[in-house]
């Protein structure tokens, strides 16, 4: 069965196809970093308008450089949720548009839990039941992960996500969208902070967490100096740990508890190099996972990989997308 994957949740139009016998066959991407660099965060209506002009010259790339033909497509997954509206519309418009034209049964999946299994792509050793930590610009969840591959949220940012701070205070110190890799280059620069800034709920009895308190205390201290190459490296390098030190104290916390000695760790924040050196040095006896740095941020892999697997079960499919969906998965 070849399965091909559709992803535009947000500002990267990806697609994929995946093999239930061979493993992901290609897939192509496309970014739109510099339409939305000098907004300093993604435009939902050029986000809609850029997937529209992408999607199908990406398809017929990916047709081309893997010498598949449509009529080989067994199964259309695509992102159904959750994200930003018109960027969901375009991608399932043009899905279930394929799907019916060409007699090619479709599947919806749920973006978060594309991301929670893709480091299974790559990882073969990697299998429920785990511990998983979702760190992106949108999302920062731990979730238990059994046996029959459900997930359950155990813990959550109560305000911001990590990749939201991330982008907005690098974007208070003039830095580059998306903040991220830019806070990690200029950290790296330096191997220590004359900074100690604030870690909100680090010591809570929950697996919550909260990055609002750690952005404020950044950004005041941001706005009591006159900013050069220097201090932004010494700010840029204590607030990464600040953020890495919550993600690794709550998530081996909640690996313990549930006494799981697997955790898999993804989004768009898992590809810091910071992040995953500590994680790896700091985890013990628990094996740490990550998906490889292509297939961490939105893909199209991710999305055709869990088609496959959904694939496994007999589900009906409600094809409506779901911006912010109640998801029962988790």
């Amino acid at each position: 069965m070849i399965i091909l994957g559709v992803e535009s949740s947000c500002d990267e139009t990806g697609l994929a196809l995946y093999d239930s016998e061979r493993g992901l066959l290609g897939h192509v991407i496309s970014s739109q970093t510099e339409i939305h660099d000098k907004y300093g965060g993604v435009v939902p209506e050029l986000a809609s308008r850029d997937h529209v002009r992408k999607l199908v010259p990406l398809f017929e790339k990916l047709l081309s450089n893997l010498a598949i033909k449509i009529q080989d497509i067994n199964l259309i997954s695509f992102t159904n949720g959750p994200g930003l509206l018109g960027p969901l519309l375009t991608g399932a418009a043009f899905a279930k548009s394929l799907a019916w034209i060409n007699n090619i049964d479709a599947v919806e999946v749920d973006h978060l839990e594309a991301h929670i299994f893709s480091a299974m792509m790559s990882e073969k050793n990697l299998k429920p039941p785990f511990i998983s930590l979702l760190v992106s610009g949108g999302h920062t969840l731990i979730s238990n992960v059994d046996s029959q591959s459900r997930c359950t949220i155990v813990g959550k940012s109560l305000d911001d996500s990590a990749g939201e701070v991330f982008d907005k205070v690098a974007r208070k110190m003039g830095l580059k969208y998306p903040g991220g890799p830019e806070i990690s280059r200029m950290a790296d620069k330096i191997s220590k902070s004359t900074f100690k800034f604030t870690r909100p709920m680090i010591n809570s009895n929950s697996f919550d967490m909260s990055f609002s308190g750690l952005k404020t205390n950044v950004v005041r201290e941001i706005n009591k100096l006159d900013l050069n190459e220097d201090v932004i490296s010494d700010i840029a390098y204590d607030f990464q740990e600040c953020v890495i030190d919550i993600l690794i104290k709550k998530t081996i916390a909640a690996a313990r508890f549930y006494t799981q000695d697997t955790i898999a760790i993804s989004g768009g924040v898992s590809a810091n190099k910071k992040l995953r050196d500590r994680f790896k040095k700091e985890s013990g006896e628990i094996e740490v996972f990550f998906p490889s740095l292509e297939f961490s941020t939105d893909n199209g892999a991710m999305i055709s990989y869990l088609g496959y697997l959904k694939s496994k079960n007999k589900k009906s499919a409600d094809l409506r997308i779901k911006p912010s969906p109640t998801s029962s998965l988790f």
